[in-house]
């Protein structure tokens, strides 16, 4: 492994179960777009360097790399069918990480919200929480298999039903910032907010459905940047990396 990654390792986890969001345009590289073998093996090193710690992960594929739900719904597909168009792109992503992770020596299960039996489990709680206890790596697919909802919301829900203890969403930029960074040299980025603040200033981390299931049964979550290697062992270990949002009176 990348000796940024080595260099990472060591230290008592602060997290023993975490879910883990990822962005489809993640695993596309630096254009964002299909599929990049540099970016799928950068992921599943990280993934595999907190597994053998002894933490139980799960990640959540979104399918952005491939299609928009949003975006194919504005050039006049149906969004319902544009979302699941963008459901199956994720089952795409979460097999070629598979793949990628179990080359690396650890095992994983991808289930998938809605079915694709050939390749992949379906989703049911209780067998997510089984292959967390037997320290396999989860990828979950498919969204929600509802329509009209983010990977976003996907990563809160299953959060809450697997009892993760903590939400780590994975971006390009490293924390929550006032406004877009890359448009505006003056945002300001924070180091620790509310959940109630991210809902309040409209901040663009989350959709507010994800944000209200996490302040609703107090999952806390931290947003970081994946272009370091590392980080999400980083964050597993308790390190002040990107921005913390938890409730009022809760100690990150």
């Amino acid at each position: 492994m990348g000796s940024a990654i080595a260099g990472a390792a060591g230290g008592t986890p602060k997290y023993r179960r975490v879910i883990v969001k990822l962005s489809g345009e993640l695993v596309g590289g630096p254009e964002g777009r299909g599929i990049s073998p540099e970016a799928v093996r950068s992921l599943s090193e990280q993934a595999v360097e907190v597994s053998r710690l002894g933490v139980q992960l799960a990640l959540v594929i979104g399918g952005g790399n491939i299609v928009r739900g949003n975006q194919a719904a504005a050039h006049g597909v149906h969004r319902a069918t544009a979302d699941y168009m963008g459901m199956l792109g994720t089952i795409i992503n979460a097999l070629a990480i598979q793949d990628c992770i179990e080359s690396l020596g650890v095992e994983t299960r991808v289930m998938s919200a809605i079915k694709a039996e050939e390749v992949c489990e379906p989703y049911i709680r209780r067998r997510a929480l089984r292959h967390l206890e037997q320290n396999r790596i989860v990828i979950l697919a498919g969204g929600t298999g509802n329509p009209y909802f983010t990977t976003d919301t996907t990563a809160a829900l299953r959060g809450m039903e697997v009892k993760a203890e903590v939400l780590l969403k994975a971006t390009k930029v490293d924390g929550v910032y006032s406004t877009d960074p890359a448009a505006d040299p003056n945002a300001r980025k924070f180091d620790r907010l509310t959940y109630m603040e991210v809902l309040k200033r409209h901040l663009n981390v989350m959709d507010a459905t994800a944000i209200s299931l996490c302040m609703d049964n107090s999952l806390p979550i931290i947003v970081f940047s994946l272009k370091t290697p590392g980080n999400i062992l980083r964050a597993i270990r308790g390190e002040a990396i990107g921005t913390f949002i938890g409730g009022e009176d809760y100690a990150p």
